[in-house]
C-alpha cells in the first residue's frame, strides 16, 4: 500500500511539469542562498572587500561592465549577484521561520478549541477573530515597530531576523487554528477517538497520536502557502524600512535601495532581486496549488 502511495504521488508530480519546474525553482534557490558562503563570488557585507570605485557597475554583458561582478554593482560597490544570494537567505529563513511559529500556535490553539469545545473554543476562537480582524501586514507592522521603538538600535539590529520572525509569525496563525479546529471537530465524533477514550488513553494522547495526524493534510497546503505571503510580508517590512538593518538587507532591502536609483538607469539593482523575489513566492504557491489537487482527488 505504501509503495502504491509513493507510485501515486511521483506519477502525480512528474504529470505536471509546471510543478516539477516550480519544485526545481525551489530546490535550486534553497540550495543557492544555503551556500551562499562558499558560491557566491564576493562577500558584499564585508567593508574590507568593497571598493566605492567599483558602485554602479552594469551588468556584465553591457559596455562598461566588469567581469567579475556578472550581475552588475550597487551605488556602494557590492556585488549584486552575491547580495542576492545573502539575502535570499535572509528571506527564505524569515519565511520558514515565521511559517513554523504560525504553525505550531494554530496546531495548539485549533487542536484545543476543536478538541475540547465549550467555553475554551469561544474564549480561544473569540480571540482569533478579534486577530483576523486586521490585516497580517498590519499586525507585523505594529508588533515590529513596537520592538524596533522598545529596543536600543544596536540590539534591534543584531535581533532583526528573529524579530521579524516573530512579528510575521505572531500575525499568521489564525488561519491555521482555524482549519485545524474545523478538522479536529469532525475527527473527534469518528468511532475511533470513541474507543481511544473506551480504553482509557488520556487526551493528550488522543490528540497528539490519533487526531493530529488526521488533520495535518490541509495544514501542509495552507503552510506552503503561507510560506510565500511571510516572504513578501518580510519584503514589504523591509521595503518600509522596519526589516533586516542595511548592514545585512534581505530581498526586500536591497529592492527598498535599488529603488532610489531606478530612474537614473541603474535598473539592476532593483530588477535582478526583484525577479528572485517573484521566483520564489510564484514556485511556492504553485507547489502549494499542486499538493492541495494532490491531497482532494475531487480537485484533480
Amino acid at each position: 500500500m505504501l509503495n502504491r502511495i509513493k507510485s501515486d504521488f511521483w506519477y502525480e508530480l512528474l504529470s505536471s511539469p509546471v510543478t516539477v519546474i516550480s519544485a526545481l525553482t525551489i530546490i535550486v534557490l534553497v540550495l543557492a542562498c544555503a551556500f551562499a558562503p562558499w558560491i557566491a563570488p564576493h562577500t558584499p557585507f564585508d567593508p574590507s572587500t568593497i571598493s566605492i570605485l567599483d558602485n554602479n557597475l552594469p551588468p556584465a554583458w553591457e559596455d562598461g561592465s566588469d567581469p567579475r561582478f556578472v550581475l552588475g554593482t550597487d551605488m556602494q560597490g557590492r556585488d549584486v549577484l552575491s547580495a542576492m544570494l545573502y539575502g535570499g537567505r535572509i528571506s527564505l529563513l524569515v519565511g520558514l521561520g515565521a511559517v513554523a511559529l504560525s504553525t505550531l500556535i494554530g496546531l495548539v490553539v485549533g487542536l484545543l478549541a476543536g478538541f475540547f469545545g465549550g467555553i475554551t473554543d469561544t474564549v480561544l476562537m473569540r480571540v482569533a477573530e478579534v486577530q483576523f480582524a486586521f490585516p497580517p501586514i498590519l499586525i507585523a507592522l505594529l508588533l515590529n515597530g513596537i520592538l524596533k521603538t522598545a529596543l536600543p538600535a544596536d540590539v534591534f539590529a543584531t535581533a532583526a531576523v528573529p524579530i521579524m520572525i516573530l512579528a510575521i509569525g505572531l500575525a499568521g496563525w489564525v488561519q491555521f487554528a482555524r482549519i485545524v479546529r474545523a478538522s479536529t471537530m469532525v475527527q473527534r465524533d469518528q468511532d475511533y477517538v470513541t474507543a481511544c477514550h473506551a480504553i482509557g488513553l488520556p487526551n493528550h494522547t488522543v490528540i497528539l497520536r490519533h487526531i493530529l495526524p488526521n488533520v495535518l493534510g490541509p495544514v501542509l497546503v495552507l503552510a506552503m502557502l503561507q510560506i510565500a505571503v511571510a516572504i513578501v510580508t518580510e519584503a514589504t517590512l523591509s521595503f518600509l524600512g522596519l526589516g533586516t538593518p542595511l548592514t545585512e538587507p534581505s530581498l526586500g532591502a536591497l529592492i527598498q535601495a535599488g529603488s532610489q536609483f531606478l530612474f537614473s538607469g541603474i535598473w539592476w539593482v532593483v530588477i535582478f532581486p526583484g525577479l528572485m523575489l517573484l521566483a520564489m513566492v510564484i514556485a511556492f504557491n504553485l507547489v502549494a496549488d499542486w499538493f492541495r489537487d494532490y491531497l482532494n482527488p475531487r480537485l484533480r
